[in-house]
């Protein structure tokens, strides 16, 4: 399901880049962008005025980005295709065992690998 973010900072991001988007919700229960990552270019776009209170993170694919902006303000529209919860941690865990998987091989060659010569063999007399 998409989700439209509307943050009061330029924030270009590009089509097919995940997104961290960190809100707050204040008492009233309106919920405000206080920071959004940039997951595959490693930049964080995050406001200095955010509101304080109760925050939640999510996290999505960005679908459309669309920057406006006037003399007075600028505006940055995502539309996200939001990503549930458990596909993003079950994401990062495998992400985790594929580098834990090269790394035990990496180890594994170089403990006893392929790479050894193997021994001569001795010479059978009958």
């Amino acid at each position: 399901m998409d989700r439209t973010v509307v943050f009061s900072l330029s924030a270009p991001i590009s089509r097919g880049h995940r997104i961290e988007v960190t809100q707050t919700h204040d008492e009233s229960g309106s919920a405000s962008i206080a920071a959004i990552v940039d997951i595959d270019a490693g930049v964080r776009f995050e406001r200095s005025d955010a509101p304080t209170g109760q925050t939640s993170r999510w996290m999505g694919t960005v679908v459309a980005c669309t920057v406006t902006g006037s003399a007075s303000r600028v505006r940055t529209t995502l539309v996200v295709d939001a990503v549930r919860p458990g596909t993003a941690e079950s994401d990062a865990a495998l992400r985790e065992a594929d580098a834990a998987a090269d790394a035990a091989r990496d180890e594994a060659l170089r403990w006893g690998g392929t790479d050894r010569e193997p021994e001569p063999e001795t010479p059978r007399f009958w």
